[in-house]
């Protein structure tokens, strides 16, 4: 898009951002123009089904049955997606300390791809594999591979992809499947390593994101509609702190009401723009 279509809202905010440094906090809306699904629309209502529950997935050997099938389906386009130019901003910003840091609610690594450093996950990593019996961990690739060989059957298939490497599956293909095993132990319970639906962020992942936004003069809220109390909390503490909340979001954010400015402009096309320009 042409930069004089966004002229007024980089000028916006680049008058709340001038001689600050920001903590950046993004959600799946920055991932979206590299390939992957979002959870919710612009009101903020979830999309399709309910996402697997942690205790459920720790209960039921079907449910993570279930999961690894649909999983393995969704990994490829996980793996292939690329940064996209608002990674890459984002990328350049930290590397010219513009930014104080980084925090995502993203499991996908593409700020690291980007180049972005000490990028704080707050929902871990689909790149990773935890085993719940020896906690050890594994490369999501190597897990990939075990399966890929262990359910044949499903190589043809042709799934719809969901948010974080999810797929819409048949229940008659999930009935078949052969759970992945711990390379280190042989056990069966093989986690992603991420935050599941009920389950808590790490105390020490809490704490880095706690103490990233007390040494911040504010935060930019990239891509998120901040329904999840992980991020939100974050909102809650920078506004407890008498600093600005700025948001670059298309869409409802459960922090509308604590923004001090709300963008609604494509970030790919609004954070490129903001490398260029002195704030």
């Amino acid at each position: 898009m042409p930069d004089d279509l966004h002229r007024e809202p980089l000028d916006q905010l680049l008058e709340h951002m001038a001689g600050r440094h920001f903590l950046v906090l993004t959600g799946a809306g920055i991932s979206t123009p590299s390939g992957i699904p979002d959870y919710r629309d612009s009101d903020g209502v979830r999309r399709g089904r309910q996402p697997m529950m942690y205790q459920e997935f720790l209960a039921k050997p079907e449910a993570r049955r279930r999961y690894w099938a649909r999983a393995m389906l969704g990994w490829p386009r996980v793996r292939q997606a690329r940064p996209n130019a608002a990674h890459e901003a984002l990328a350049t910003l930290q590397a010219e300390q513009r930014i104080s840091g980084l925090i995502t609610q993203n499991v996908d690594t593409l700020h690291d791809q980007a180049g972005s450093q000490e990028v704080i996950e707050l929902h871990g990593s689909l790149h990773r594999v935890l085993c719940l019996d020896c906690e050890q961990r594994s490369e999501r690739q190597q897990i990939q591979l075990l399966m890929e060989a262990q359910n044949p059957y499903l190589a043809d298939v042709d799934a719809v992809q969901a948010p974080d490497g999810d797929t819409l599956l048949a229940p008659a293909f999930e009935a078949r499947f052969q759970i992945p095993h711990c390379p280190h132990c042989g056990g069966e319970r093989l986690k992603p390593d991420v935050v599941f639906f009920g389950e808590n962020v790490a105390a020490v992942t809490a704490a880095r994101a706690t103490q990233a936004v007390e040494d911040a003069d504010g935060l930019l809220v990239v891509g998120s509609s901040l329904m999840a109390w992980s991020a939100f909390r974050l909102c809650r503490a920078i506004k407890d702190q008498g600093k600005p909340l700025l948001a670059i979001n298309r869409g409802k954010t459960r922090a509308d009401e604590l923004l001090d400015l709300k963008l609604e402009e494509p970030c790919e096309a609004l954070l490129p723009l903001l490398t260029h320009r002195q704030f």
